[in-house]
């Protein structure tokens, strides 16, 4: 007999997604006093501890502060059930629509109630539709507006007074889809369709192992590469990247077990290449690649550069101290030679496959990665600019040594599906960079 796994539940140091209709938002809940900002509205986290992903929560007026948009304020989350989830339009009772909106002038002053009105409303009334009832009854062209009409009304209306908000475990596609709306250069404009075709043409497992170049993504390709490894598997992937400090945000949000995450080697292109090409001062002769060592275990979720934190991104220009040096003497080798340790061992086995996404020409890069990777396997190639795809297309066709080559662009279209309204949506974007693909020869 099947036994139902539990939910898993929120924790300190987890990263959130919260949802508020439509509009989804990445959080880390790294304490009981953090705060995460919606519009103006402010909501204190510490009631979500221990609580299961995916709860529904209400949003309860704590304090309302003035500031320059408008007041601003401070709400508390209480646990809520899903019944309390009501359609506005069935809980007002609304049954009477007109035929058309012709004999409607949109100027301002169908809304008797002032904004001044609004706002007392909203400090008196702590559930949305009560507030959404106040504005029907006061509004003079509702009930002539098409039901359809009506819908658009109740729904924007739904969008600025709803007070749930639903907790939701971070995954790779909610992160793309908050990532991508908040600035989509941010991760290279990776679209989801164009992330599914990346790793379905790498034929990433979980056997072998893999070789990733990104140039910043927010860690979301290493993230998304590692979860199609999985969990308790023999694969393994080492992820070059050009900077000091790897970009890791999503890989940390997806809260993959210990293991795992050590499965992922994390190091700089030009210090690892260095390292396999001219070799360098003998430490951790006995380190095993799957089997890392304390030091390893220790360091393994660094903190990861964010906004907040831009310090993170670029390295510490003071001086250390002769303590910290001392301190950092006795405790043998940093961290980083000890993954370049790790990634040569494999780059000497080499690869199953090789994905480079990168923001540079991607040529030299390619030429240098090559090598490591084993006959008749595959190679994927992203990059924003078709011209730089075009040259790399042909330096490969000329060396020979890929085969199968496909330069592709990748066009997603979403659709509205709704009975007699089924159209395009009307904002979306038009290309999400291009892909080379291909098979390397002996």
């Amino acid at each position: 007999m099947a036994t139902e796994t539990a939910s898993p539940s929120i924790q300190l140091g987890d990263y959130i997604v919260i949802q508020r209709q439509k509009y989804t938002k990445l959080q880390k809940f790294g304490s009981l006093d953090t705060t995460a900002t919606l519009g103006k509205e402010t909501l204190e986290l510490k009631s979500l501890l221990d609580q299961p992903y995916g709860s529904t929560f209400k949003m309860s007026v704590k304090e309302t502060k003035p500031g320059k948009r408008g007041a601003q304020r401070q709400h508390t989350l209480e646990l809520c059930s899903e019944t309390e989830l009501n359609s506005t339009r069935e809980a007002l009772g609304i049954s009477s629509s007109g035929a058309d909106n012709r004999d409607i002038c949109d100027n301002g002053e169908a809304q008797s109630l002032k904004s001044a009105d609004i706002e007392q409303l909203r400090e008196e009334c702590n559930e949305s539709s009560k507030i959404i009832e106040k504005l029907v009854e006061n509004s003079k062209t509702f009930h002539n507006r098409t039901e359809y009409s009506q819908e658009k009304y109740l729904r924007k209306k739904e969008k600025k007074y709803f007070e749930f908000v639903q907790i939701r475990q971070p995954t790779i596609r909610l992160m793309l889809d908050i990532f991508y709306r908040q600035d989509a250069e941010k991760i290279m404009g990776i679209r989801v369709d164009t992330l599914s075709q990346i790793i379905s043409y790498s034929g990433v497992c979980g056997l072998g192992s893999y070789l990733l170049y990104e140039s910043g993504t927010n860690g979301l390709l290493p993230a998304a590469m590692l979860n199609s490894i999985g969990a308790g598997t023999e694969g393994s992937l080492v992820h070059m990247h050009p900077g000091n400090v790897p970009q890791k945000q999503a890989l940390l949000a997806l809260k993959l077990p210990l293991e795992q995450q050590l499965r992922c080697v994390s190091v700089n292109l030009y210090s690892v290449l260095r390292e396999f090409y001219q070799g360098g001062e003998t430490i951790g002769s006995n380190l095993s690649v799957t089997e890392p060592t304390e030091v390893v275990r220790e360091e393994t979720q660094p903190e990861t550069p964010t906004e907040d934190q831009p310090e993170a991104i670029e390295p510490s220009t003071k001086k250390p101290k002769l303590e910290e040096v001392k301190g950092e003497a006795n405790k043998g080798p940093p961290r980083w030679q000890l993954e370049n340790k790790r990634a040569t061992a494999l780059m000497h086995n080499k690869f199953d496959s090789l994905v480079l996404a990168a923001k540079e020409h991607p040529s030299s890069i390619l030429q240098a990665l090559l090598p490591l990777v084993k006959p008749s396997r595959p190679v994927v190639v992203f990059s924003t600019c078709k011209e730089l795809l075009q040259e790399t297309y042909m330096e490969l066709k000329t060396s020979g040594k890929v085969t199968g080559l496909h330069l592709t662009s990748n066009w997603m279209r979403t659709y509205q599906i709704l009975p007699n309204r089924t159209h395009p949506e009307v904002n979306m974007s038009g290309n999400s960079g291009y892909l080379l693909t291909g098979y390397t020869l002996r």
